[in-house]
């Protein structure tokens, strides 16, 4: 049943369109164009990062999967309504099914990422290509978890899904995707910086830019990144199982609210 309906949300996504999964790149790519040519050049970004093309690709790539995850999950018991009011079936399939059509998208940009490192002969050829895989289950962790009390609450609060659409905007500046962690570093205090470096979604993008980004010095990244991407791991498990928890006692309530 999940296979079945990550396919129809593949499939009615783009639906009669000519290039089909090929728009999925359009976003990424256009935002890595705005972003290398304003930010880069004109404001000068690029100065301090080198490889900035690729860092803000890498960066852009692991935050669309989970931006896709929160959004796609939050709307989908709504959108899903005429299936939640006729049939009984698992109802933690409609927000999954987001995560499974995030992560076909995902793997097409990550296709391209790694084609562009190895045409600019930056190819990740390094033991810290293992980064990724922390930085991945970090994403799917928390934007499952997301996704499912999300899809919830909109049911009974349709606001939500406008707000998150603002919170998933925020996050993306709130993380060093299009400037580096250490530019962090320098400008504000200690413990404001402990409260930016451990937030899971910065904690994913240094990951995958240690992973992916192999002109970055060490000093691009904290102390200790991997231990805190494992504590950030591990607190993500326990809120999925508090966010499953909470799914199940608010969807006998879906049928009647919808």
């Amino acid at each position: 049943m999940l296979d079945l309906m990550i396919r129809r949300d593949l499939k009615a996504r783009y639906k009669d369109s000519s290039l089909g999964f090929m728009w999925s790149l359009v976003r990424p790519l256009t935002q890595l164009a705005i972003y290398y040519v304003v930010l880069g050049q004109f404001l000068g970004a690029a100065r301090g990062i080198p490889d900035f093309a690729i860092y803000v690709f890498t960066g852009l790539t692991v935050y669309t999967l989970f931006s896709e995850i929160v959004l796609g999950g939050a709307g989908s018991i709504v959108n899903n309504s005429g299936l939640v009011k006729k049939i009984y079936l698992p109802r933690e399939i409609f927000p999954l099914a987001s995560v499974g059509s995030a992560l076909f998208n995902f793997g097409i940009q990550l296709a391209i990422l790694l084609l562009a490192t190895l045409v600019l002969g930056a190819f990740p050829l390094h033991s810290e290509i293992l980064y990724a895989f922390p930085a991945l289950a970090i994403v799917l962790v928390y934007g499952a978890g997301l996704a499912l009390v999300l899809s919830a609450a909109n049911v009974f609060l349709r606001d939500i899904q406008y707000l998150i659409e603002v919170i998933v905007m925020l996050l993306m500046w709130a993380s060093p995707i299009v400037y580096s962690w250490t530019m962090v570093k320098d400008a504000v205090p200690a413990w404001v910086l402990d409260i930016y470096t451990n937030n899971p979604v910065t904690l994913a993008v240094m990951g995958f830019q240690k992973a992916f980004w192999v002109a970055g010095p060490e000093t691009s990244y904290p102390a200790d990144l991997l231990f805190r991407m494992a504590i950030a791991l591990l607190i993500g498990l326990v809120g999925l199982v508090a966010a499953h928890a909470v799914f199940n006692r608010m969807q006998g309530d879906f049928a009647q609210a919808l």
